[in-house]
């Protein structure tokens, strides 16, 4: 992986791309709070799990 050095301070990349991950999720968020309104997804927990971990993988796919 590797690491960024901020101002001194070694940043792994991973977390940025953690920060990122959770930045999209948000946004994914606003559409799919309807869906969990109404009832069309069980399991509201593990799906935004899911999609944060989808999402993350994405992410860490486009920095390789």
């Amino acid at each position: 992986m590797g690491e960024l050095n901020v101002y001194g301070v070694y940043v792994p990349i991973f977390l940025i791309q953690a920060v990122m991950a959770y930045g999209v999720w948000r946004v994914v968020c606003l559409g799919t709070d309807r869906l969990i309104e109404q009832d069309w997804i069980a399991l509201p927990s593990i799906f935004n799990l899911a999609v944060y971990l989808i999402l993350l993988w994405l992410i860490h796919w486009l920095f390789i």
